[in-house]
């Protein structure tokens, strides 16, 4: 099994970033490739992503643990695919995230890590602007 790790930091306070974060409905803003994600019931979330230009359809599972702002997902399939978020307080108005993959597919050329780096990026940006865009509602 292989794990990619990247940390980033946000300027949003922990709480805030976490409550983004743990709403399937928004993982579309943030990763790329995802197109729908709809919570179904309990853990359960239907999810289309475009993988190499191909649309797939999944059933996936989300657990949030509010108390330890932590996510873990998963989803059946040959990649074995799971992973874990956790963001921690970097300051009064800032946090940090922490994202780790697990799965049995090896990609050439840094694919993967440079994925989710892009990913992680686009996670702070996207709870900043949401941030922003309701302070000056």
């Amino acid at each position: 099994m292989t794990e990619y790790r990247h940390t980033a930091t946000a300027d949003v306070p922990a709480d805030e970033l976490f409550a983004f974060l743990s709403h399937p409905e928004n993982l579309p803003r943030y990763f790329p490739d995802m197109k729908v994600a709809e919570p179904t019931g309990g853990d359960s979330v239907h999810v289309e992503a475009e993988v190499h230009g191909n649309r797939v359809a999944s059933e996936a599972w989300l657990h949030t643990d509010p108390a330890n702002r932590s996510l873990s997902w998963g989803a059946e399939g040959p990649d074995d695919y799971h992973g874990e978020l956790r963001v921690a307080e970097d300051g009064p108005a800032s946090s940090a995230i922490t994202v780790t993959l697990h799965s049995v597919r090896e990609a050439d050329d840094g694919e993967v890590q440079q994925g989710l780096e892009r990913t992680v990026a686009a996670m702070t940006h996207a709870v900043s602007y949401d941030a922003k865009r309701d302070s000056s509602s």
